[in-house]
């Protein structure tokens, strides 16, 4: 509680700026009313009484490194050490991909992340009729082990910070072919830390790259997380996103309150098994969108941190504390095609945030993403920008550096508000699979797209350079890149050599294993791992599944 006499002083000069400003001309700082995209109400001013009855510093901030982690999650945060720099990159064949890996690793990046083609996320191989004109578009193409094989070939995994994988619904596959690399080389996948994306749910409702329905999603995503925690704890095999919510129409509090119900759905899965939260949660890991609404993103990544840490206890009755690694992944939604070099400003600006945030990683778009797969000069752009961030400006020298903040402390406070809000109507859906497949979650991200959309056309939101300051004519002069035509050729003949020169019968043998493995409930990544040794492609082991649990097809809901 504030002194009665510095409070009564507040009082009294917070009641004569209010009074200034209803003269007449002043008058037009009373109006419009102001709030966040999230909806929430920005105050005029933020001072002591704002935040009395509301805020305790040790209950709600804390100090770096202790519950609830609202300042970070280790004591010294950026002064110990830089958040790591993962450019998400991947494209055509895995040997082009091999060669961005070690390029960017050479200007300076932490370690890499690793974006798969559509054909693969969705369990083709390349020949298949389906996957015909998107192979290695937009990732990589990894069929089966051979190609892991030229993907990850003289690269220093035990030496970077971090590798991960941006593919869910066949990620224990993903993760099998991976060990089965490790296992053949004498590695120990162990040595290095590994992240696998694996959040399932957001497909249905994001992105739509699912395959099997949602209950035996969660099921498979669920074997990857218990291998993993019982054989390989330095893995992360679960990466929470929030990031594909937002971009598909969440505001800040829904990317949180949505992203944690899938997560919590999915503890739920791995606590039947045996385990308990304190085995495998602190292996999680988090992806938000970044954001240029400074004060309400700094916030968002505060206030998740609190509410993952609060919640492992008061619902899942954590013991030990539970920091949340948060990864941010600037919006590539935010970028504009319109003036694309104004993308650079918007990409600097999202990594102050996210600095600002106390994030533990970052990928930072390209300026050219709205046009096309990163030019190495783009991503090393992109790179530079952070680097800049870390090294010029002194942001890096202060923890929590806007702690304290009575707007950010309101804000923080209110984000955690509306998020448990959001977790709570998804309970009251009968849980995150319920609700995805009663179509709530859906219609929440629809109407949310359609106001965006609705607010830009209108002019209510302003994005430079696409309704407003725009240049009439405008050409495209920056140069834009293009996959290979060759690629997906190529990548058709290697699958096609990999089914000649393998074994047929070994292949045969350990994919009937496979779905004797999954038709029992039991984890499939032991038998997924001996599949791939024997060069089972990514497709067959795939279809193995599907025949087990059938494949998804959305069908239309009734709007709630």
């Amino acid at each position: 509680m504030l002194e009665d006499k510095i409070k009564s002083r507040i009082a009294e000069e917070r009641k004569n700026w209010e009074d200034s400003l209803l003269t007449p001309a002043r008058s037009k700082l009373r109006q419009p009313e102001f709030s966040s995209p999230a909806g929430i109400p920005i105050e005029p001013i933020y001072d002591p009484i704002s935040l009395e009855g509301e805020f305790d510093f040790l209950r709600d901030v804390g100090y770096p490194g202790s519950h609830p982690f609202t300042s970070g999650i280790t004591p010294g945060m950026y002064r110990s050490e830089f958040w790591g720099s993962a450019q998400y990159s991947g494209f055509g064949t895995a040997e082009e991909t091999n060669q961005r890996f070690k390029y960017l690793l050479a200007q300076g990046q932490t370690g890499f992340s690793i974006a798969v083609d559509l054909p693969t996320q969705l369990g083709y191989d390349p020949d298949h009729e389906l996957a015909r004109g998107e192979v290695g578009q937009v990732g990589v193409v990894l069929s089966s082990l051979r190609e892991v094989e030229k993907l990850l070939d003289g690269l220093p995994l035990s030496q970077t910070r971090s590798v991960s994988c941006v593919i869910n619904a066949n990620s224990s596959i993903m993760a099998a072919m991976v060990i089965a690399y490790c296992q053949i080389r004498g590695i120990d996948p162990g040595s290095f830390t590994m992240s696998f994306q694996n959040d399932v749910l957001k497909e249905f409702v994001a992105r739509g790259n699912y395959i099997f329905p949602p209950k035996p999603s969660v099921k498979l995503s669920g074997d990857l997380i218990e291998y993993a925690s019982k054989n390989i704890p330095r893995w992360m095999p679960f990466c929470i996103c929030g990031g594909h919510l937002h971009g598909t129409g969440a505001n800040a509090a829904q990317e949180v309150g949505l992203a944690f119900a899938n997560a919590i759905a999915q503890i739920e899965d791995v606590l039947s098994r045996g385990l308990t939260v304190d085995d495998f949660v602190s292996k999680f890991n988090c992806l938000f969108s970044g954001g240029m609404n400074l004060i309400e993103e700094v916030a968002k990544y505060r206030s998740a941190r609190r509410l993952w840490a609060r919640l492992m206890i008061e619902r899942f009755g954590a013991k030990k504390p539970t920091p949340l690694r948060i990864h941010a992944y600037g919006n590539p939604g935010a970028l504009t095609a319109q003036q694309p070099l104004n993308n650079i400003a918007r990409i600097a600006i999202e990594c102050v945030v996210a600095a600002l945030g106390g994030v533990n990683g970052m990928s930072t778009p390209s300026h050219d993403e709205a046009l096309c797969i990163p030019t190495e000069e783009a991503v090393r752009t992109s790179l530079r920008v952070q680097q800049i961030v870390a090294h010029e400006t002194g942001l890096t020298d202060y923890v929590d550096p806007l702690a304290g903040s009575y707007a950010v402390e309101s804000m923080t406070n209110q984000m955690e508000k509306m998020a448990r809000e959001v977790i709570a109507k998804v309970d009251e859906q009968g849980g995150a699979v319920a609700a995805i497949e009663k179509g709530y979650i859906q219609q929440l991200l629809s109407e949310g797209a359609y106001q965006f959309q609705k607010e830009v056309e209108t002019g209510k939101k302003c994005i430079v350079g696409v309704n407003k300051f725009r240049i009439e004519g405008e050409k495209i002069t920056i140069p834009v890149f293009t996959v290979n035509e060759e690629a997906e050729q190529k990548s058709i003949e290697a699958v096609k050599a990999v089914r000649r020169e393998r074994d047929g019968r070994a292949v045969l043998k350990a994919l009937a294993e496979l779905e004797k493995q999954a038709r029992e409930g039991k984890n499939i990544l032991p038998a997924a791992i001996e599949a791939s040794k024997a060069y089972a492609t990514m497709q067959e082991m795939c279809d193995v599944l599907r025949n087990v649990y059938g494949s998804y097809r959305e069908t239309p809901s009734e709007a709630f």
